[in-house]
């Protein structure tokens, strides 16, 4: 009888526990970037003293508050304002005009993690003079995250390179007027959020969301493999209206997508995407 490497051990032990988190949560990471899952699960085992992948499972099914631990550990939390400025320029200049065109536009930002994205559209969309009359859906199966981006709060220590950030998209007035300080945070001007909506939703497992003008998932499908990439992208093709706009991050691409073909590229450096209208080639 053959015996099992270390190795194969690990490969086993994650895809049981990765089973088990589906199975008694409802959360599907079976589909996630290996390397990511890996390197997540890995930092929460020795945190939490365990051994083995075998007992986070035995942990994770019988503490719900370690759960909800784990799921902090495996969304995907890096995010700034005005991260990459050069997007919020291109936006600003080549989309923001055609959504002014629609009467009342619906952005779906997914994946929207702590909600500095969230904020720098809403600044975005005020200056645009678009910001009253367009629905803002955040969304992202974080509770915290989610939770905290509903509160606006954040370090003092990033707001000046968040400036910079302002800056560099073309900002028209001073960054220093979309909050207050408090103590060592900042706290962004509430009425940023007027007209946004917070919600859980799974990218994974949920349905369509909204039917919406545009879409903004960046920097979220690199941590799928392809088969979960191409499951994502149907969906948000299914969520836009035809002439909608679909952004992704850089490092991402509809190439490999069975849709590709229903979309156009408006700027492939930027990765803003348009799905095309009826009957268009």
């Amino acid at each position: 009888m053959k015996t099992p490497s270390p190795d194969e051990i690990n490969k086993i032990e994650l895809d049981l526990l990765l089973e088990a988190v589906y199975k008694g949560y409802g959360f599907d990471f079976r589909n996630y970037s290996k390397a990511h899952i890996l390197r997540r699960l890995t930092y929460f085992q020795n945190v939490n003293g365990l051994q083995s992948f075998s007992q986070v499972q035995d942990l994770i099914l019988h503490n719900k508050s370690k759960m909800k631990e784990l799921l902090g550990e495996l969304s995907i939390k890096v995010t700034e304002m005005f991260r990459d400025p050069a997007f919020y320029l291109t936006l600003r200049k080549r989309v923001i005009p055609l959504l002014k065109t629609y009467p009342f536009p619906k952005i779906w930002i997914a994946g929207c993690s702590t909600g500095e994205e969230v904020y720098s559209m809403a600044i975005l969309l005020r200056e645009e003079g678009l910001l009253k009359r367009t629905q803002i859906f955040a969304t992202d199966f974080n509770e915290k995250a989610i939770e905290k981006a509903k509160k606006g709060v954040y370090s003092i220590d990033k707001i000046k390179h968040y400036t910079v950030n302002y800056q560099k998209a073309g900002g028209k007035n001073s960054f220093s007027d979309y909050y207050r300080v408090i103590d060592n945070r900042v706290e962004i001007d509430p009425g940023l959020r007027q007209n946004v909506q917070f919600a859980l939703h799974n990218l994974v497992s949920d349905a369509k969301f909204e039917t919406v003008n545009m879409i903004s998932c960046r920097n979220v499908l690199i941590y799928f493999n392809k088969e979960l990439q191409d499951r994502v992208i149907n969906l948000f093709t299914d969520s836009l209206i035809n002439g909608g706009y679909l952004v992704l991050g850089m490092k991402e691409s509809l190439l490999f997508s069975s849709k590709s073909g229903l979309y156009k590229t408006i700027d492939n450096d930027r990765k803003i995407f348009q799905k095309k209208l009826l009957g268009e080639k």
